[in-house]
């Protein structure tokens, strides 16, 4: 497994090590040993999933401690770009963003821990996106800042893309009072 350092302190992108022959491939998608062995320490207690039609985009998300999760991401079927927001107020990289494409073909996998709101866009159809919390769902807890936020700036390579009411609903980082 080789992991590489993002500009966002935390955030890594996990390349993992992938055995393939005539029959097809193997891979780890998790090792605890291997993790903590790398200097990822969390532990995860729900595994969620998803399935989404090209140019559907679901985010920035992310829950308000004492409900903050980190998330283990990557993509079982299609492609996504996936981007990380650093919402730490004090955090020299405060409001910038990092975005990696998670394929099926390149197997790889991000890490974002508490402290960033997270999102991604669908690239292809029928994408399965598959992601480990460090703690439970609360619904009281979670937030959303606006994913096509200027001061943010994200550049998702989409101009129309589908959205949930709550993602419409985004909260600008200007006048946003960080919980973390």
């Amino acid at each position: 497994m080789e992991i590489i350092e993002t500009k966002l302190k935390g955030v890594v992108v996990i390349k993992p090590r992938v055995f393939e022959d005539a029959r097809g491939y193997f891979f780890e998608s998790y090792n605890k040993k291997a993790f903590q062995n790398a200097g990822l320490n969390m532990e995860f207690v729900q595994d969620n999933q998803s399935l989404s039609q090209r140019g559907v985009l679901r985010g920035l998300h992310f829950q308000a401690p004492p409900f903050a999760q980190g998330k283990l991401v990557r993509v079982i079927k299609g492609s996504v770009f996936d981007v990380a927001v650093d919402i730490r107020k004090e955090s020299p990289t405060y409001g910038q963003w990092f975005g990696a494409e998670l394929t099926e073909a390149n197997k790889w996998m991000m890490y974002i821990p508490e402290g960033f709101a997270h999102g991604f866009v669908t690239l292809e159809n029928d994408t399965i996106f598959s992601y480990k919390c460090t703690n439970f769902y609360h619904k009281d807890s979670e937030d959303c800042l606006l994913w096509n936020d200027a001061d943010i700036g994200i550049n998702w390579n989409i101009e129309d893309p589908l959205l949930s009411e709550k993602d419409i609903q985004g909260k600008n980082l200007k006048g946003f009072v960080s919980p973390f």
